[in-house]
C-alpha cells in the first residue's frame, strides 16, 4: 500500500482490507506485517543507452542492499544484446558491487530475455518470498522471448517484479515508446510495479523506497470458496475499506493465479 507520493503506508490492520476471487468476497483468514528474509534477483540494463546514466544506477543498487535485511539472498543479471549473470547467489555485497564497478554500457536490450533468466533463476532461491527489481530505460529490441510468453510466465511464477524505468521525454525509437508499457504490464501481473522516472539522478532514491517496500508488506492469507480444482485462472481483487484512510492510497497486489488441478 503506497500513497500518493509512492511511500509505504504502515499500520493497517486485517479490517482495512476486502478480498475478492472472481468478484466473490473470501474470508481473510491470516494477517501479518513483517520482515523476512527474502531472494532478490536484479537486472540491470547495460544496453547502450545506459552509458550516460550507469553510474547512477550503480548507487542505486548500493542504496538497494544498504537498507536489505542482512539476511537477504541476491544475484544480480546484466543485459544487453543477450543476459549474463554476473553475480549468483551466496556472494557478499561487497562482490557484488565490486562486479558492477567494472560493468561498461554497450549493445541492444533483451529485457525479456533477462526476465526470463531471472524467473528460471529464482526456482533455486533461498527463500519463499521472491522478487525481481528491473532497471532500465526502454523498451525491448532483440530477446527471442515475445512479451506475451513473459507474462504468462511471471503471471504463473511466485515471483514480485519491480521496475526502475527510466524514460526520455522524447523517445528515438519505437521500442523505447513501449517500454513504459510493457515494464508496466509486467510488474502489475506480479503485485509489484513500475516507478517511472525522467531524472537518472533520483535512482538511488526510489531504489531505497522500492527496498523497504519489499520488507514492509502486508500479508493476506484465505481459503478459497471455490472448491473446484483445475488450471483455470482465479482473478484476485484487493481494496481499501473506505474507513481505512482519509488521504488516497494505491493498493498493490497480484492479480491471480492458476488454480491447481492436484
Amino acid at each position: 500500500v503506497t500513497d500518493a507520493a509512492n511511500r509505504f503506508v504502515p499500520g493497517l490492520g486485517k479490517e482495512a482490507f476486502s478480498l475478492f476471487e472472481g468478484g466473490e468476497q473470501q474470508q481473510i483468514r491470516h494477517f501479518s506485517m513483517e520482515d523476512a528474509p527474502i531472494s532478490v534477483g536484479v537486472l540491470l540494463d547495460l544496453s547502450k543507452s545506459m552509458s550516460n546514466k550507469i553510474d547512477d544506477a550503480r548507487e542505486a543498487l548500493s542504496e538497494f542492499f544498504r537498507t536489505a535485511n542482512p539476511e537477504d539472498d541476491y544475484f544480480v543479471i546484466t543485459f544487453a544484446d543477450r543476459p549474463e549473470m554476473l553475480a549468483d547467489a551466496g556472494q557478499s555485497v561487497g562482490a557484488i558491487q565490486g562486479k558492477l564497478a567494472d560493468a561498461v554500457a554497450g549493445g541492444h536490450t533483451a529485457l525479456l530475455d533477462a526476465i526470463y533468466m531471472g524467473v528460471q533463476r529464482m526456482r533455486r532461491a533461498r527463500y519463499k518470498r521472491r522478487a525481481l527489481l528491473i532497471i532500465s530505460d526502454g523498451g525491448d529490441n532483440c530477446s527471442r522471448y515475445r512479451a506475451a510468453e513473459i507474462r504468462r510466465l511471471v503471471q504463473e511464477s511466485d515471483v514480485q517484479i519491480y521496475a526502475i524505468g527510466i524514460f526520455d521525454t522524447i523517445f528515438k525509437t519505437p521500442e523505447e515508446w513501449a517500454g513504459k508499457r510493457l515494464l508496466t504490464d509486467i510488474t502489475n501481473a506480479t503485485g509489484g510495479r513500475t516507478v517511472t522516472l525522467g531524472n537518472a539522478s533520483r535512482l538511488p532514491e526510489i531504489a531505497s523506497e522500492i527496498s523497504l517496500e519489499l520488507r514492509n508488506q502486508y500479508v493476506l492469507g484465505y481459503r478459497p470458496t471455490n472448491p473446484v480444482r483445475d488450471s483455470r485462472w482465479r482473478k484476485i481483487n484487493v481494496r481499501l475499506n473506505a474507513t481505512a484512510s482519509s488521504e488516497p492510497l494505491q493498493v498493490h497486489f497480484r492479480r491471480g493465479y492458476a488454480g491447481s488441478p492436484d
